[in-house]
């Protein structure tokens, strides 16, 4: 395998990413390509390094990149709004198709958590994704911010937005927050602390309330019948607490043939390593060999 690092234009801003080949890809030949998604406040270096290698190794031209405003991509610094990481997604999409080695004709897209209702979403709306992959993701990202949180607290919720919204308008600026008080589960904060605990940076980027704001008007589930005859997989957890499993299961029934669901018996974070590594990335490959290959 080889790895490359690239760069390409989303909407003005320059972002920098990794492009992965396959060995012994021969002169003139094309072969698949996929766009791999991140999840919530994710950069390219975490996590998807290991499932680039795994569809590189299969023979697929893989691509990974950082979002507007994270890693060294350009942008507003830590900015997190849904439908413009779509949009720098559909941008990767033009990007790899126009690589000499790439098969615009055979484009995968996979997606993890927050990345995971980002895949479904964009491959309803463009038709270049022939194949598409969702893991640990949801239905509605109102899921992500409401589920952690007991009626009161989601009132109180509420409240902050509407004020930090006034505050945006009437004075120029918003209030920001920490990523885990937004999630506010055990998983995520067990996982984090981890990750971030021997790399730099040594904590999560604060974030603006519009983060949530625009979070609860971001529903995945009202396109997904779109995919449809393209073919969709899900690969849920079962004890996922960021993303509950009931997402992916309303996903689910709300998409078309062809299409299948998943569930594995663990927790949000564990698909990440050891044997549940092995087997999402598995089923992952095998479904983009049996579509795009």
């Amino acid at each position: 395998m080889q790895k490359r690092i690239v760069k390409f234009f989303s909407e003005g801003s320059q972002i920098e990413g990794d492009l992965f080949l396959p060995d012994r890809l021969q002169p003139g030949e094309r072969r698949p390509g996929i766009v791999l998604c991140q999840g919530f406040t994710g950069v390219r270096s975490l996590i998807l390094p290991d499932y680039a290698k795994v569809f590189a190794d299969a023979g697929f031209v893989v691509l990974t990149f950082d979002y507007r405003g994270w890693g060294p991509s350009e942008g507003a610094k830590w900015r997190l709004v849904p439908l413009e990481q779509v949009d720098d997604i559909r941008n990767a999409l033009t990007f790899l198709e126009a690589q000499p080695e790439v098969d615009a004709d055979r484009l995968g897209l996979w997606g993890t958590s927050y990345g995971g209702g980002h895949a479904p979403y964009v491959a309803a709306l463009d038709m270049r994704v022939k194949a598409v992959v969702g893991q640990v993701g949801y239905d509605a990202a109102e899921r992500l911010f409401l589920s952690c949180r007991t009626y009161s607290e989601r009132m109180d919720l509420m409240r902050k937005l509407a004020a930090d919204r006034r505050r945006r308008v009437l004075e120029g600026r918003g209030e920001r927050v920490g990523p885990l008080e937004m999630l506010r589960d055990p998983q995520t904060r067990a996982f984090t602390e981890q990750a971030f605990k021997n790399a730099p940076p040594r904590r999560m980027a604060d974030l603006s309330w519009e983060t949530i704001e625009k979070a609860l008007e971001y529903r995945p589930i009202e396109v997904v019948d779109r995919i449809s005859p393209r073919p969709l997989l899900l690969i849920g957890a079962r004890d996922d607490a960021p993303c509950p499993i009931e997402g992916y299961e309303k996903l689910y029934e709300r998409a078309r043939e062809p299409k299948k669901l998943v569930i594995l018996p663990i927790t949000h974070y564990e698909i990440y390593s050891g044997k549940w590594f092995e087997e999402s990335s598995s089923l992952a490959c095998r479904w983009f060999e049996r579509y795009l290959m």
